[in-house]
């Protein structure tokens, strides 16, 4: 399942020493799932996996970049990444998809409705939700699940999907699990 352009990069590491390199070439190459599975069957098969990934590493940044980067590649929403609490506001945090807000007041749009809250939000239809904040104009519905240390909201994970209606309790419980 690795291909030869893998193993020349991995020669060309060993060569140079550059362990970290290879480490994170492994472990990009071990995210596995079903292929054409439904949701519920890569949650169960991605849980594990990320859990494992980000595991021992001390880099609350580090492990938000790849946790942003598994969920955007492998389950196709049109964004997926976090924001972190930092004194009265949230700032972007790792993402993938297209540019985002950079500060979002608390309090405000889904993302601060969910941090003051300290509750997962799932809006159905974005256009519905007071006050939401458009930071793409073809999201269409979002869900964002508070991420907690010490009972504290220190970030948000924040998915956004181009289909009205595109959350439902199986994707409530696993982004719930994923960010314990």
């Amino acid at each position: 399942f690795l291909s030869l352009r893998w193993f020349k990069y991995t020669s060309r590491a060993i060569q140079r020493g550059d362990y970290t390199s290879i480490f994170a070439s492994v472990m990009t190459q071990l995210i596995h799932t079903t292929p054409n599975a439904d949701r519920n069957t890569l949650y169960t098969e991605l849980l594990p996996q990320i859990k494992h990934l980000i595991q021992g590493e001390p880099s609350l940044i580090a492990n938000m970049a790849n946790v942003a980067s598994v969920l955007y590649h492998t389950l196709r929403f049109h964004w997926v990444g976090f924001y972190l609490v930092e004194e009265n506001e949230l700032v972007l945090g790792p993402f993938h998809g297209p540019v985002a807000c950079t500060r979002i007041a608390r309090g405000k749009g889904v993302c601060g409705h969910a941090w003051v809250e300290n509750k997962t939000t799932n809006v159905p239809d974005v256009e519905a939700f007071p006050g939401h904040i458009a930071c793409s104009a073809l999201s269409r519905s979002e869900l964002v699940v508070p991420v907690r240390k010490n009972n504290h909201v220190i970030a948000v994970l924040d998915i956004d999907s181009t289909r009205i209606n595109d959350f439902h309790e199986h994707d409530v419980a696993f982004f719930k699990a994923l960010s314990q």
